[in-house]
């Protein structure tokens, strides 16, 4: 997908709800353990019920690859199932060099055809570039992220007295473009959305941490939007697990719709 498919998307739906499915057989309602599959019986459910609200799918890696074979099998008939219409992130945070990230990059990008990867920047340019290489995909490259960890490197004062989130963040965008490169700007730190803001004016920046990490949509719109609107806004926990009066379909449903109603003012805005 394009950077102006990604935004004629965005301001058609008004909507920049990416719905992450983090999806844990151990949290998943009990109506689906009778199934042979019951975690793509329950992105299915998922799916279906958010569709409408959202442009973008994250599927974390970890919850699939966690079960094996059967996982990568659930992984594969997920992302088939997701409409060609919304933008799918594969959230690996892979990180390794040469040709160990280009295999990499094969995988998710020509074997699984996912739009986006998220990619772990330590190990420098050699662990970034491969993905690049790939016409039409996006790398989204961790720059400050929403755990409470993320204070333990990501604030380092460099030499000339940047933060290290700063720095990641100045050094890869000459690598790619605002049409191949996103950023990982946690939702947890709304003020220092303002200065990666100042530092890549132009591209894209994935906010995870609203909701369940305790992260503010409208403190994070504020401080991180540009002329696109330039989000997408994660939200897993907060949705998928939803419950309410009626079904765990109907819930998830109320709750994206929730979520996207309140995104519809800073798309018109």
């Amino acid at each position: 997908m394009t950077r102006q498919q990604l935004v004629e998307n965005i301001f058609e739906k008004r909507s920049f709800l990416c719905v992450g499915l983090d999806s844990d057989p151990q949290l998943i309602p009990s109506q689906y353990h009778s199934f042979n599959d019951p975690v793509f019986e329950f992105n299915k459910a998922v799916i279906d019920a958010t569709q409408e609200h959202c442009v973008s799918y994250k599927l974390n890696i970890a919850f699939y690859e966690c079960l094996g074979p059967a996982g990568w099998v659930t992984l594969e008939k997920t992302l088939e199932y997701i409409p060609e219409s919304h933008f799918t992130i594969a959230d690996a945070k892979r990180g390794d060099i040469g040709n160990t990230a280009s295999k990499y990059a094969k995988t998710f990008f020509e074997y699984l055809h996912f739009d986006a990867v998220t990619v772990a920047p330590y190990m420098g340019r050699d662990s970034v570039l491969p993905f690049l290489e790939h016409t039409g995909k996006w790398v989204i490259v961790l720059g400050l992220t929403s755990n409470p960890g993320s204070a333990d490197f990501q604030y380092f004062r460099s030499a000339e007295g940047r933060f290290l989130y700063e720095e990641v963040i100045l050094k890869t965008a000459g690598w790619g473009t605002a049409e191949n490169t996103m950023f990982v700007a946690g939702a947890t730190h709304p003020e220092e959305l303002a200065i990666i803001r100042k530092l890549v004016p132009e591209h894209f920046l994935l906010v995870p941490g609203i909701g369940a990490q305790g992260g503010n949509l409208y403190d994070a719109v504020t401080h991180g939007r540009n002329n696109d609107l330039g989000l997408l806004v994660n939200s897993s926990r907060d949705i998928i697990y939803r419950s309410g009066p009626g079904t765990h379909a109907q819930a998830v449903a109320a709750r994206a719709w929730e979520v996207k109603y309140e995104m519809e003012g800073f798309v018109k805005s």
